[in-house]
């Protein structure tokens, strides 16, 4: 299962490439941006649970983004900075980052720090969705089927999330590809094709008559009529 959505923001590309390759390996689906507006409309666009955040970008300071998110969203952010000085952390962390991590740096205490990050955020009273027979536990990432738990794969659960997430409304192709796999995935359709069918065959009673994952043919995927549990 997914351990959340983490927005890398950096424009140095090795950094970048690292930070997403040690995410995924650690089980957490990163999403990636190398601009300021690239990171605020990320944020915009996606559910993320937390921001990796350098503030030496091209179009803006990292503190300027810090500002724009903290007007209305509350993600744990933490700021990578080659900047060194007390005065520098102190204007970062006044203007909303959750932590400060000075380059250069360990990854493994990077890490550390994100999954302390993680853990201060209360756990929401999200309730179960139930469709037909199935029960989607969104707060304790399980799936049963007529009372039997259903095994997902990380990749699968993302997908089903994604869908969970919206209830009844359509989520389009882009979206979830880039939710799942990330940006660089956008336009490879043939991935949800191949998902969406061995879903179907853990979650359906009729795989060729879907009632929990619906396509919408050239448009994108829904989840079918839910009720909340709870």
């Amino acid at each position: 299962m997914s351990e959340g959505t983490v927005l890398v923001v950096d424009d140095e590309p090795a950094l970048a490439k690292a930070l997403e390759i040690n995410l995924r390996a650690r089980g957490y689906l990163p999403l990636t941006a190398n601009s300021g507006r690239a990171a605020l409309q990320a944020v915009a666009d996606h559910h993320v649970d937390a921001i990796i955040l350098d503030l030496g970008l091209p179009d803006m300071d990292g503190t300027e983004v810090l500002a724009g998110l903290r007007g209305w969203n509350e993600v744990p952010i933490i700021v990578l900075s080659a900047r060194h000085t007390s005065d520098d952390k102190v204007e970062a962390l006044d203007a909303g980052a959750d932590d400060y991590v000075t380059k250069p740096f360990g990854m493994a205490e990077l890490m550390a720090r994100l999954r302390a990050a993680l853990r201060r955020v209360p756990t929401p009273d999200v309730p179960a969705l139930t469709v037909g027979n199935v029960i989607i536990d969104l707060a304790r990432h399980e799936v049963s089927r007529a009372g039997e738990a259903v095994h997902l794969t990380p990749t699968e659960w993302r997908f089903l999330e994604v869908l969970a997430r919206r209830p009844g409304t359509l989520v389009t192709q882009q979206a979830i590809l880039t939710e799942v796999w990330g940006p660089q995935y956008a336009t490879e359709s043939q991935y949800l094709r191949v998902y969406a069918a061995t879903m179907r065959r853990k979650l359906e009673d009729d795989p060729s008559h879907p009632q929990v994952v619906i396509t919408e043919p050239g448009m994108g995927y829904r989840l079918g009529a839910s009720v909340l549990d709870g």
